[in-house]
């Protein structure tokens, strides 16, 4: 292990970035006080910490632990690093101030952006004028009150009606469709496709998780003040709280030589998966990169409700942090072990571990599992940077098992992870691979597989061309090409009964379809790699358990095919099933009509 423990209180941003390089035993980590706390990252803990590593596979992990000093409110920090950073590396390179994707761990730089220009109204210091005829902005304002020409929702009701406060708050019934957007698209672009995709529930109904909000929220704060949202950030959160290393752009991370490699299930290596040409469309959303050094900075303000402590600068307005962290919805409505029921303010999670109150979130993306949290009543905050993605619930149990080391609390049994799960999914990670590997499919195809090929469109979705075994054109020729070489290399039989494609999306490649019974085929959207990557060159393909599988469903119509029902997300479609009634079309997040 390499790690730095440190108490710092006005120099603390100062005194990291020439961090001394120790084995693990010669940390001395309980000869340094932490005013009157207990010192969390022990030797204990970090013989727990590369146990769970080992466990779990998991390359590195970066860990700061933040507390303010009673009294003085100045922050004290712990930083601390297991594993490697690099595949050249020593195995042990992993440093506090390496660089990570946070991911949705961003969602809560957006809501506190638009929190501080809520407040800039309120105090006339925003020379912009709001829209029309607006007077006020407040977390109430609606969505197309801000953006009167570009605003257009699937449901009518919403379309007038959802507010910022909906928007942040995971209300706006719309599931991620997260496919429909792709590398190169604007901002405008997606919003221009809102309209035509499809919600799964009433305004305010349901809490679903959805990314495009929060990219409009960016969007809206560029608006207001006239510059890319990137650069508020940078001038009002960034450059205050000296987060030095932080940034919007994976080309200027990688630049510093401090942006860990990443990993995927199965320990290959992945580049970093949203380049710069996603990265502004995905900034407000999942896009902010930093380190656990950075974090601690941040978590420092939270502790301290929105005020920096080392300079007592308002960051974070008080009203602004007391409804981002505020619960105003259900996400798990039972208690389960040792964990509350759950709420979800705007971008944080809240509930009760063994009674004590926990503010945090996830981030998630191919390469990075992350967490953030702060416990507002223990005065505690910890952030979990590590470089392999699925690894949310090994993530959410070191949390506790921090909780249980700054808080004196025992640790005799494994804690419950969250209650949080993607059960949109189709499949389990583990049964779609067993699907991929060793279908059967119960019901024949009633027509010929070629039949099914062809050229589909949905208007939100875009449009791909499906190739079956037999296909001869020069583009399903590469096509299965590239499948062929990932195929032979997983061991994956020849399939006689599937269906693939090229499909460029921020977060796949192509489509896999496997037939499994009637019409009806499994899907994943995985990122194909035919020439392997990094020092491994045997080819390989990655798809995201949680968001890239789903099931497509054909309609036949007088014996021919007229296109496919795509559902990737089944409480959606289950929702839309109850309320509607419908057909396969109605209740699908996609309908692709056969074109060609």
């Amino acid at each position: 292990m390499r790690a730095l423990v440190i108490v710092a209180h006005v120099a603390l941003a100062f005194l990291c970035s020439a961090s001394p390089l120790f084995d693990e035993e010669q940390v001395l980590f309980d000869a340094i006080p932490v005013g009157n706390h207990r010192v969390v990252i022990t030797p204990q803990l970090s013989a727990y910490v590369k146990n769970a590593l080992q466990t779990a596979s998991i390359p590195g992990l970066s860990m700061g632990i933040v507390r303010l000093a009673e009294g003085r409110h100045l922050p004290a920090v712990e930083l601390a690093a297991w594993g490697k950073q690099t595949e050249d590396g020593d195995g042990e390179d992993l440093t506090p101030d390496a660089l990570f994707a946070i991911a949705s761990c961003s969602k809560a730089f957006l809501v506190a952006a638009v929190g501080l220009l809520i407040d800039d109204y309120a105090h006339g210091r925003n020379v912009t004028p709001l829209p029309g005829s607006m007077r006020l902005l407040s977390w109430d304002t609606k969505m197309h009150h801000l953006l009167p020409d570009e605003w257009s929702f699937p449901e009518e009701w919403a379309e007038n009606t959802l507010s910022l406060r909906d928007a942040f708050s995971h209300l706006s019934g719309l599931p991620r469709h997260d496919y429909s957007y792709r590398p190169g698209d604007t901002i405008g672009d997606v919003l221009r496709r809102l309209r035509h995709l499809p919600h799964a529930y009433e305004l305010r109904e349901q809490w679903m998780y959805n990314n495009q909000m929060f990219m409009f929220g960016a969007h809206i704060v560029a608006k207001l003040t006239n510059a890319p949202y990137r650069s508020f950030v940078e001038s009002r959160i960034f450059n205050p709280l000296n987060m030095s290393s932080t940034t919007f752009s994976p080309s200027t991370a990688a630049k510093t030589g401090r942006l860990t490699q990443t990993w995927t299930r199965g320990s290959r290596r992945v580049p970093f998966w949203f380049p710069d040409e996603v990265a502004e469309l995905f900034a407000g959303a999942g896009g902010i990169i930093s380190s656990a050094e950075d974090m601690t900075k941040w978590l420092a303000v939270l502790l301290n409700e929105g005020t920096d402590p080392t300079t007592n600068t308002t960051i974070i307005p008080q009203a602004a942090f007391t409804e981002m962290i505020t619960a105003r919805t259900i996400v798990s409505g039972v208690a389960v072990g040792d964990l509350s029921i759950m709420g979800y303010g705007m971008g944080w999670f809240r509930m009760s571990y063994r009674g004590h109150d926990v503010v945090w979130h996830f981030g998630a993306i191919p390469g990075f599992s992350l967490l953030v949290a702060f416990l507002p009543a223990d005065n505690l905050g910890a952030v979990l940077l590590a470089n392999m993605d699925e690894k949310q619930d090994d993530n959410m149990r070191m949390l506790y098992r921090v909780i249980d080391e700054a808080l004196g609390l025992s640790h005799d049994e494994e804690p419950t992870v969250s209650p949080v799960r993607p059960e949109t999914a189709a499949y389990t990670e583990d049964g779609l691979i067993h699907a991929l590997e060793e279908i059967v499919p119960v019901e024949a195809l009633p027509l010929n597989l070629e039949t099914y090929t062809g050229t589909y469109e949905d208007c939100a979705y875009g449009e791909l061309t499906l190739c079956g075994p037999s296909s001869t054109s020069e583009y399903c020729s590469q096509v299965l090409a590239d499948f062929a070489a990932v195929d032979a290399a997983q061991h994956i039989p020849p399939s006689e009964h599937g269906l693939i494609a090229a499909w460029d999306r921020a977060w796949s490649t192509h489509v896999r379809l496997r037939h499994t019974s009637g019409n009806s085929f499994v899907a994943t959207f995985p990122r194909l790699f035919p020439q392997g990557y990094g020092r491994n060159t045997t080819p390989f393909e990655f798809w995201d358990s949680q968001i890239s599988v789903g099931r497509a469903e054909f309609v036949l119509r007088d014996g021919e095919v007229v296109g496919f029902a795509l559902v990737t997300e089944e409480q959606a479609a289950a929702a839309r099933a109850k309320r509607t009634g419908g057909s396969l079309r109605d209740i699908a997040d996609a309908w692709f009509r056969r074109t060609a």
